[in-house]
C-alpha cells in the first residue's frame, strides 16, 4: 500500500483565484495618566561620621513619614539608592576625612494627583531634601493598551477590506495577525515618554505653597502585521 501523495505547498504569495493581501494596522490613543511617580532625596554633610548618619536616619524617617501621611493617595513607596561616603583631605599625608555625605532615595507612586503638588513642595521645604518628578504613566496592566491593540487590529481589517473592494474582491479569510516585529520576538507597543519637572527648591519658613499640577497626557501607539486571503479580483 502506497500513501497518498503530499500536498502541494501554500504558494507564498497565493494563487490568481485566492490572491493574499499584506497590510499593517495602526492606533494612536491620547489619554488621562493613571498613576504618577516623584523622587525625593534626602541628603546629610558633616565633619563627624556617627552625627552623619544620624542625622541621614532622622531625615529619611520625617520625608517617609510625610508620605505615608497622605495615606492611600500614595500607592506605593520604595527606597531607592542609599550613599554615605568620605571626602578626603585634599593635601597632606594619610587618608584624613574632611566631612561625611550621605543620601538617600525614596520613590512614590500616586494615584490621586489632588496630593501630589502639595506633598511635592512639603517634601522640597524639608531641610537639605530634593524632589523629582512627576513622571505621568499607565498602569502596565491598563485597558487602554487592550483598546489600543484591539483599534489597531480592526484598523487592519478595514484597510485590508478597502484593498480587496479596489478590485472587486472579498476578504475570504485572516492567515495572520502579529505584533510588529513578531518574528523577531518583539512584541511592538509603546506608551510615549513623558517628562517631568525638576528638583523643587522651596525656601524654608513659611509654609511651602501647594503646586497646581496637569497631568501629562499619554500616547499609546501599536502596530500589527496582518495577512489576508481575498476572492478573484475582478479585473
Amino acid at each position: 500500500m502506497t500513501n497518498p501523495p503530499p500536498a502541494p505547498a501554500p504558494a507564498p504569495y497565493g494563487t490568481p483565484d485566492q490572491p493574499r493581501l499584506a497590510v499593517r494596522g495602526e492606533a494612536r490613543l491620547e489619554v488621562d495618566p493613571e498613576i504618577a511617580r516623584i523622587a525625593v532625596t534626602v541628603a546629610v554633610r558633616g565633619t563627624d561620621r556617627r552625627t552623619a548618619l544620624e542625622d541621614l536616619t532622622r531625615r529619611n524617617a520625617e520625608a517617609r513619614d510625610l508620605i505615608r501621611s497622605y495615606g492611600d493617595a500614595v500607592e506605593k513607596l520604595e527606597t531607592g539608592a542609599l550613599l554615605v561616603t568620605p571626602e578626603l583631605g585634599r593635601h597632606g599625608r594619610g587618608e584624613r576625612v574632611r566631612r561625611y555625605h550621605g543620601r538617600v532615595r525614596l520613590a512614590a507612586t500616586f494615584s490621586d494627583f489632588t496630593a501630589l503638588g502639595e506633598l511635592s513642595t512639603r517634601a522640597a521645604d524639608l531641610e537639605l531634601t530634593s524632589v523629582e518628578g512627576p513622571w505621568w504613566a499607565l498602569r502596565p496592566d491598563s485597558p487602554v493598551h487592550r483598546e489600543a491593540r484591539q483599534q489597531a487590529v480592526r484598523e487592519a481589517v478595514t484597510r485590508a477590506r478597502e484593498y480587496a473592494e479596489a478590485v472587486g474582491a472579498e476578504l475570504t479569510a485572516v492567515l495572520e495577525i502579529a505584533d510588529e516585529g513578531a518574528e523577531r520576538q518583539e512584541a511592538w507597543l509603546a506608551t510615549e515618554a513623558t517628562r517631568g519637572y525638576g528638583g523643587l527648591a522651596v525656601p524654608g519658613g513659611e509654609a511651602a505653597p501647594a503646586l497646581d499640577l496637569e497631568p501629562q497626557r499619554q500616547t499609546v501607539y501599536a502596530r500589527v502585521n496582518a495577512r489576508f486571503t481575498m476572492s478573484r479580483p475582478q479585473l
